[in-house]
């Protein structure tokens, strides 16, 4: 099968990011991604285009944008497109004669996702930012860490969580809505947004009067029974025996016959309790602690390296990860029992199919010579 996604073609203006992840996941349920990048793209970054595992699954044209003789070549592009993804400030890409009401009247049927940090409108709007500013505005950050300061999640929580996810989900809103209207729209994901939904949980402990300050609580590190502990051999394990039946087992299996002294929600026995647990985790290392508590209901996993993940037993018995050329790299998901996506294409160099590209669009010898020439492609 070619997943479920197929037949949906979507027109990807690089960014960086939320944006490449989105495509990528549009890309792994089978859509056809064609990915516009600047010539001369990805030349001395970070990682090395082919090995940059959120570029998988999609061709790759080299398109400079700025210049007025690419957008016919654009344009063409989504004159056959489902979906047209783009990760600027809000203006840019009406600026360049590229913005929504130029798409949309090329092809009515276009979803226009836009992914930004801010949104499009508001007084942040034209602002730079990063994850971190993100989240410290949605009120993630404030909550994260410890009572002395907030501890910054990776990028994760904005850039992918926030961003990602929330574009990916509006982008397959819209199309489904479209083919019911014929009519495409603009999808504004903003990771601000998208953070802001993550907390709801949050939102509604607040409103309770339930919410405890940063690194009190039972979920950010304050309790003993939902945090990570050190083992004899530097590694580390992490507990999640939030029920009352998973505490009960957490206890049995560590030899504790006086329940009584281990009140669970008495959080002014937590510091104490923590230490204590502490100690004794300190007493095995973290295969020893995996023999005795991995697979049990007391809620417990090793904390892994990333680079130990792959060959953990339970993601090899799930196919989680899978290797090419030499890449290994998250396998699809979610899981579908009959629309199964084929294995993604590995990620290539920008530009590597300019040419098969604008050919498919009609251009010839002598066109694509002279959009080479000038630059443009």
């Amino acid at each position: 099968m070619a997943g479920p996604l197929h037949g949906v073609r979507v027109i990807e203006i690089a960014s960086i990011g939320p944006g490449p992840l989105a495509a990528m996941l549009l890309a792994d349920m089978g859509a056809e991604v064609i990915r516009i990048e600047r010539p001369g793209a990805g030349v001395g970054g970070m990682v090395p285009p082919q090995r940059d595992i959120s570029r998988r699954g999609r061709r790759s044209i080299a398109l400079d944008i700025k210049q007025d003789a690419a957008h016919e070549v654009l344009l063409r592009l989504i004159d056959g497109a489902d979906v047209l993804v783009e990760g600027f400030r809000p203006g840019v890409m009406e600026r360049l004669g590229l913005g929504p009401d130029t798409c949309l009247a090329r092809n009515a049927r276009l979803v226009y996702g836009r992914m930004t940090g801010w949104g499009q409108q508001g007084p942040l709007a034209a602002a730079a930012g990063h994850d971190i500013n993100y989240i410290a505005l949605a009120g993630a950050l404030g909550m994260i860490g410890t009572p002395e300061a907030p501890v910054t999640p990776l990028n994760l929580v904005g850039d992918y969580g926030g961003g990602t996810m929330l574009l990916a989900f509006g982008i397959a809103c819209a199309l489904f809505e479209a083919r019911a209207s014929g009519k495409g729209q603009v999808v504004d994901a903003a990771m601000v947004d998208g953070v802001s939904l993550l907390m709801t949980l949050f939102h509604s402990t607040q409103a309770a009067g339930r919410t405890k300050p940063r690194g009190t609580g039972v979920l950010d590190g304050g309790s003993h029974f939902y945090g990570s502990y050190r083992c004899a051999d530097g590694g580390w394990i992490s507990l999640g025996s939030i029920e009352p039946q998973f505490y009960a087992l957490l206890l049995e299996k560590l030899g504790i016959e006086d329940a009584a002294a281990w009140p669970q929600h008495d959080a002014s026995r937590w510091p104490a309790l923590k230490t204590e647990l502490a100690r004794r985790f300190a007493l095995k290392t973290r295969d020893e602690w995996c023999a005795l508590l991995e697979g049990t209901d007391v809620c417990f996993a090793p904390v892994l390296a990333l680079d130990e993940v792959p060959a953990h037993p339970h993601q090899m018995a799930r196919g989680a990860f899978y290797t090419q050329d030499g890449l290994t790299q998250p396998t699809p998901a979610p899981r579908f029992s009959r629309s199964t996506p084929e294995r993604p294409r590995a990620p290539v160099a920008a530009g590597a199919d300019t040419e098969a590209i604008l050919r498919e669009l009609g251009y010839g010898d002598m066109q694509i010579a002279a959009l080479r020439s000038t630059g443009v492609a």
